[in-house]
């Protein structure tokens, strides 16, 4: 199987590659070699390509940036995953495409399945939905997988920011009135290989490891492990601070975007690991040597 990787410089794009090269032939394209906001370059470049399966994890990603380049998100985040949908649809290829959380509101409380609206808040959200959207109605074998808090060692994300911080500062904090669930990269490679010739009932698939938690629950954990690791840090304990506290933010972010896993499950009869597991699994891996 030829498999081409959109968005191989970030980091789900990168652990896929890496995941995928050695039973795989891979080709993974990152901004300077494709830029999504460019709709003819797309098709110039993959038109010719051979290929049997696309994996979108490019994305028009600043959340805030988003709110004042409004047409830069939706060319990368709406426009071009319909171009990749067609030529997919035209080479009889499949589409694996990458959404997020943020496509809902946070008004519901409890987890989010994917038949649920979407409802997004932000430009960001609006942009992805539009995405999601612009694939489903194809009708094809494409897939969406939705994630959330996604986290890995080929680019910093909030758990080694926090990380890089207690370290060198007496003091942290994070929000604790947000929840989600933070998803490890290497868990996300693994799961996709299933889907890879699986027809998907819908065309959307929620992944996220086990759980859901705060911002700072998710950081407490992360220095927890850090010290079990043996990690020298300045800052033990992650202080709480209110969405309402966050004045540097631009855009408005949905309270609570828990993802759902069960109809993963149901067509799996897995359930992931719990993102417990994962955070200790990565500070294990990535930072105990440090």
């Amino acid at each position: 199987m030829r498999i081409v990787i959109l968005g191989a410089g970030g980091r789900l794009g990168a652990a896929l590659v890496r995941e995928y090269h050695r039973e795989f032939d891979v080709v993974g394209l990152n901004r300077a070699q494709l830029d999504l906001a460019k709709s003819d370059k797309i098709r110039s470049r993959l038109s010719s390509a051979q290929f049997d399966l696309l994996i979108n994890c490019a994305a028009f990603t600043n959340v805030d940036l988003s709110e004042s380049k409004q047409a830069e998100a939706f060319a990368v985040n709406a426009d071009a995953p319909k171009v990749l949908a067609e030529i997919c649809s035209e080479k009889k290829a499949k589409l694996i495409h990458f959404s997020t959380d943020y496509v809902f509101d946070g008004e519901k409380r409890e987890p989010y399945a994917e038949a649920d609206l979407a409802k997004p808040i932000s430009v960001y959200g609006e942009s992805k939905r539009a995405g999601e959207e612009n694939i489903v109605s194809l009708q094809d074998r494409h897939l969406v997988v939705r994630v959330s808090w996604v986290f890995g060692p080929d680019r910093p994300s909030f758990v080694d920011a926090i990380i890089k911080r207690a370290q060198i500062e007496e003091k942290v904090e994070a929000v604790a009135d947000k929840w989600s669930t933070p998803t490890y990269t290497g868990d996300i490679a693994k799961m996709l290989t299933q889907f890879v010739d699986v027809d998907v009932p819908g065309g959307v698939l929620h992944f996220a490891n086990s759980g859901k938690c705060t911002w700072q629950e998710y950081a407490q954990h992360a220095l927890d492990c850090c010290r079990v690791a043996g990690m020298p840090l300045k800052a033990e304990t992650v202080g709480a601070v209110k969405i309402a506290d966050m004045k540097d933010w631009v855009a408005q972010r949905p309270v609570y975007t828990v993802l759902s896993t069960g109809k993963y499950a149901k067509l799996t009869s897995a359930i992931p690991r719990s993102w417990r597991d994962a955070v200790a699994d990565y500070i294990g891996r990535f930072y105990s040597k440090r």
